[in-house]
């Protein structure tokens, strides 16, 4: 019985193979036919691009920061004033948080690549801008126990559909095999858009918006945490975020981000 029933299983296993190997040919057609029809575009200045979302003039145009920088807050110093030297941003207003790194300066280009990701459902970019953000971090995550991404209340996630700051942290996550826990912080309190407000009112409108249950406060203690987030502006909500992390005992809380804002030097008078 089993004899003559051998060979049928034999064919239907070639046939099997012979279907798939079809189907992925055809998958690889179809791709190469749309990727002709419909080409990818750079999401900053609209050419053609093969490749990661910006063309070659656009990527040239991203401000990527490198030393000197602030040892604190991650600014990028004119010229090198030396070891251990802090920003004034960092001696006037120290935030609760260690450390803060971006990988490039809020400009044109990368806010072009921030709201592509956050409004326009273009995933497809996070790959890129974690991996450099996870070069730019490489001191943060240098001993780091887990990342966690800047919440959404459930609200904005329901009308976003994703958390771009989670999506950065996947990227980052597959780079540094640092464990992400998107499921500690919760984000308890729905918080008006921060665009527009000034310092004081950021801070202000994120007050008490963040929180840990219990059970996370146990996961977190005696941890070092690095935050991941899209854009730092006044670093309000990554400094609740961190209080709320330090205040379940986290060992150390830093930053990193895709982008930050940097203001431009002043001339000398």
């Amino acid at each position: 019985m089993d004899a003559s029933a051998s060979p049928s299983r034999s064919l239907s296993t070639h046939l099997r193979r012979a279907l798939g190997a079809l189907g992925s040919a055809w998958t690889h057609a179809a791709k190469f036919a749309l990727d002709i029809a419909l080409p990818t575009l750079c999401v900053s200045c609209r050419e053609p691009v093969d490749g990661e979302g910006v063309c070659a003039g656009c990527w040239a145009k991203l401000s990527f920061i490198a030393p000197p920088y602030c040892p604190r807050l991650g600014i990028p110093f004119v010229y090198d004033p030396g070891p251990d030297m802090l920003s004034m941003e960092a001696i006037a207003n120290p935030p609760a948080y260690t450390r803060a790194r971006a990988a490039v300066r809020y400009d044109e280009v990368a806010r072009t690549l921030v709201h592509a990701l956050k409004y326009h459902d273009r995933t497809d970019l996070a790959p890129a801008m974690g991996r450099w953000m996870a070069r730019a971090g490489r001191e943060l995550l240098d001993g780091a126990d887990m990342l966690i991404p800047v919440p959404l209340h459930w609200r904005r996630a329901w009308g976003r559909r994703f958390n771009q700051s989670a999506a950065l942290a996947c990227a980052i996550e597959r780079q540094s095999r640092i464990r992400l826990r998107g499921d500690l912080l919760q984000r308890v309190r729905a918080t008006e858009q921060q665009v527009g407000l000034s310092r004081a009112q950021r801070a202000s409108n994120v007050q008490g918006a963040f929180q840990l249950t219990a059970e996370a406060k146990s996961q977190v203690q005696g941890r070092r945490v690095v935050v991941i987030d899209d854009v730092l502006t006044t670093g309000a909500t990554l400094d609740a975020c961190a209080r709320a992390l330090l205040r379940a005992k986290a060992s150390q809380v830093d930053v990193l981000v895709f982008a930050r804002v940097v203001d431009t030097p002043k001339a000398p008078i």
